[in-house]
């Protein structure tokens, strides 16, 4: 498709929608590096943005924190992770209400990985939700919350099969979810397989294809083997010998994320969850080349702005 083709693309049908996964930061340094990305991506006017959550109270205070933050101080709607894992159904439920109280109104639900590591069994806490439509089930009884769900192209690793894995999608629908994002991918075919299936199972939400540029090649390999995400010959190509150039290596992944989103537009898929990593420059040029662009007073401010006049 060429340049030309796509923006008459772009500009025929309904508007691209992004959204923007964050990771809460464990030091000061990585703070400074978060609200940076948050600063460099606002204006692209994402429809949410999420905040990822994990096993264990400290990483519950530091998701909380920065949610907590970007409500106060920006404009951006978050939708916070929230996980079944290491914790009593009444503490999750303090979580949800915590987050009610400060404006939340979107939660990711996910059963979350084993505490102990991604790859053992998952054991559900005694007094705990024993799975994510349970979880969705106890948000809903304390309020109206807009919830997403996980999705897997390839099914979950601890999945028996992609059939038992729809079946456990519907129950999440049933339960309450109004969205699922999908784990990453690499293949489209793969992913409009999947979308094909899900619709044969009678489940008619919004499925949102989940978007990683790929930073560090082997590290999001080695991610994506433990993840059951299957990664292409032709993928490893693209940045052999990189290893040591990241010039090369940045321009080489927004280059690749950007041609998997043109031809899901071609598809006719219009929204996509871009997984950051906390690094703004690469999705803010994959927004680029998708028509987002700025406000007029968004670039005014990002140019008044210590932060993002560096950015």
């Amino acid at each position: 498709m060429t340049g030309a083709q796509f923006d008459h693309l772009l500009g025929s049908t309904a508007p691209i929608r992004v959204s923007f996964e964050f990771f809460p930061p464990k030091t000061e340094k990585m703070e400074e590096t978060l609200w940076s990305c948050i600063e460099r991506l606002a204006p692209l006017r994402p429809s949410f943005v999420s905040v990822t959550y994990g096993a264990g109270g400290s990483t519950r205070e530091r998701t909380h924190a920065t949610v907590a933050r970007i409500i106060r101080e920006t404009d951006l709607a978050p939708a916070a992770h929230l996980t079944c894992v290491d914790a009593t159904r009444e503490e999750v439920d303090q979580v949800v209400r915590s987050y009610k109280a400060a404006g939340v109104r979107h939660i990711v639900a996910l059963r979350g990985d084993p505490a102990d590591g991604m790859g053992r069994k998952y054991q559900p806490h005694p007094g705990g939700y024993a799975s994510t439509p349970d979880l969705i089930r106890g948000i809903r009884a304390i309020g109206d919350f807009e919830i997403s769900v996980s999705a897997y192209p390839e099914k979950h690793p601890e999945s028996p099969d992609l059939p038992a894995d729809i079946q456990l999608l519907k129950r999440k629908v049933e339960a309450g979810a109004t969205r699922a994002i999908t784990q990453f991918f690499f293949d489209n075919d793969i992913f409009e397989r999947y979308v094909d299936r899900v619709r044969a199972a009678g489940i008619d939400i919004p499925i949102v294809p989940g978007i990683i540029p790929v930073l560090d090649f082997e590290r999001t390999a080695g991610f994506a083997r433990r993840a059951g995400a299957s990664v292409p010959a032709w993928l490893a190509h693209r940045f052999e010998g990189l290893e040591r150039d990241d010039k090369t290596r940045q321009l080489v992944a927004a280059t690749v994320a950007a041609e998997q989103c043109f031809d899901l537009v071609k598809r006719g898929y219009r929204d996509f969850h871009f997984y950051t990593m906390n690094r703004a420059d690469l999705v803010y040029a994959i927004g680029h080349l998708l028509g987002l662009r700025p406000a007029p007073d968004a670039k005014a401010a990002a140019a008044a702005s210590p932060v993002g006049a560096a950015a």
